[in-house]
């Protein structure tokens, strides 16, 4: 009998990253112009999320009314609330902090502490999907393994319920180690969900199911008790907090 088991796609290597400097230079790569806007705004939003200790998970900025936020899995943003992380991209490295870690889903979310010099780097907005149906077709942009930053596309595939009641998202997708945190959106830039799972078949010994990727739905989540923290002593300096 088939045994599936979750695996959170944890972190791989460590940063590299040049803190004090940033020098812009010709991209390495170039990006196909078959790539549809909301695709490319996806990448461009797209950050590696350095932890504490080294490793790395994926992540995406989004900006909520007037305050930008790294959202993420997690078991990537995990330590305590206040906690620092290192939200790095195109050989730039800002800070954020954790304010949030929800109580049922694999998602945190932190607040940018600055901006990058690089104007391309632009955050997604805050406008969740009112649907996940199967069949949707959706894209994202992850940071796998020791690779650079590679952009995806899939469908929902289903649903699954962990034991504690919840509804969990099954895509068609690629997602491996160091993707965890990716946010996932619909064709038209509306959030889906946060990768942070892959499935494991035990059969003639573990057999990593990387096309079966598991997704917590944004809607899990409640952005206004998630920017609270922050909120607290700004005194209605930002709309968000209002």
């Amino acid at each position: 009998m088939k045994y599936l088991l979750l695996m959170a796609m944890m972190f791989i290597g460590t940063a590299s990253a040049s803190e004090n400097t940033y020098t812009p230079a010709l991209p390495i790569e170039q990006v196909s112009k078959s790539l549809s806007s909301v695709e490319r705004d996806v990448r461009n939003a797209a950050v590696k999320v350095i932890t504490p200790r080294g490793g790395h998970g994926s992540g995406s900025l989004i900006k909520y009314k007037d305050i930008i936020l790294v959202i993420t899995a997690k078991h990537v943003a995990e330590h305590d609330i206040g906690t620092t992380y290192k939200i790095f991209k195109d050989d730039e490295s800002v800070p954020a902090v954790l304010m949030y870690k929800s109580n049922i889903a694999d998602i945190s979310v932190l607040v940018l502490g600055g901006t990058f010099r690089n104007k391309d780097i632009k955050a997604m907005d805050w406008n969740v999907t009112k649907s996940y149906d199967v069949g949707m077709d959706i894209v994202y942009s992850g940071y796998p393994s020791w690779h650079k930053l590679m952009s995806f596309n899939g469908r929902v595939a289903g649903y699954e319920k962990l034991s504690s009641g919840e509804t969990q998202l099954i895509v068609n997708t690629y997602g491996w180690f160091g993707c965890s945190g990716s946010v996932l959106y619909d064709t038209k830039g509306k959030i889906i969900g946060v990768l942070y799972g892959v499935d494991v078949e035990y059969v003639n010994g573990t057999q990593v199911q990387e096309n079966m990727i598991w997704v917590a739905p944004i809607k899990q989540i409640d952005i206004k008790e998630a920017v609270e923290p922050f909120c607290r002593g700004t005194v209605g300096k930002y709309k968000a907090c209002q």
